[in-house]
């Protein structure tokens, strides 16, 4: 084989290459699909919870739905346990005990609707109501803390 061949050989190749290495990344490019950009959720809010002996009360009392975290004060002198109970059994929410006090937190994803914030089987305070309207807007363009 002579010095052309050779030349006319790697050319060949070379070319081949090249098509197939564009071929590949035309046939990536035709399997993407757009989608919608779906808004993020609202951003959790932080509600307060007072437990005495005589009732339950909670802080704000209206708010829209999504997710909560719920700082609950133990000022009885018995242990509780912060219970949510809303429109369907589905929506029931129930933290953990809390000692006499104490303070503690409770996480929930609430939907709307009216629920009743008691301090659990254990306690005689009076429960306290809570409105949940319709959810809160998107998070979307909102700096997010740490």
């Amino acid at each position: 084989m002579g010095v052309r061949e050779v030349l006319r050989s790697n050319g060949r190749r070379s070319g081949a290459v090249a098509a197939l290495a564009l071929a590949s990344v035309g046939v990536a490019a035709c399997g993407s699909e757009d989608f919608a950009n779906e808004p993020r959720p609202a951003a959790p809010i932080v509600v307060t919870a007072k437990v005495d002996s005589d009732q339950v009360l909670i802080s704000p009392d209206k708010f829209g739905a999504g997710l909560v975290n719920i700082t609950v004060s133990n000022q009885s002198d018995d242990p509780v346990r912060l219970t949510l109970v809303g429109p369907d059994p589905e929506d029931n929410v129930e933290g953990n005990d809390i000692p006499p006090a104490g303070v503690g937190n409770l996480k929930a994803s609430l939907a709307e609707g009216d629920y009743e914030v008691n301090a659990g089987d254990r306690s005689n305070a009076q429960p306290a109501q809570l409105r949940v309207g319709p959810a809160r807007k998107s998070s979307s363009d909102e700096l997010l803390l740490p």
